[in-house]
């Protein structure tokens, strides 16, 4: 809950800021070592839950550090979409 709450958290003050595109890296997937697969559910879960109710954001960026992270990305929006 805490991770969605900071991706959520993040979309809502891009978009109270009047912003039209926010980027995001893995977050906690690194140093806090949270499961890779799911966190990409996650991040990835929440921004298109936000996405479908608000339309004043163009673009989400998830900017991913390796091969490994970004197959993960991948594989979780292929399930969500």
């Amino acid at each position: 809950e805490l991770l969605r709450s900071a991706y959520l958290s993040s979309l809502r003050l891009a978009s109270a800021k009047g912003l039209k595109s926010i980027a995001f890296p893995a977050i906690s997937t690194g140093v806090y070592s949270y499961p890779l697969a799911e966190a990409a559910h996650i991040a990835l879960k929440t921004a298109v839950d936000y996405l479908r109710e608000h339309t004043d954001i163009d673009l989400v960026r998830f900017v991913l550090f390796d091969r490994r992270t970004y197959d993960a990305f991948v594989e979780a929006l292929k399930a969500l979409l």
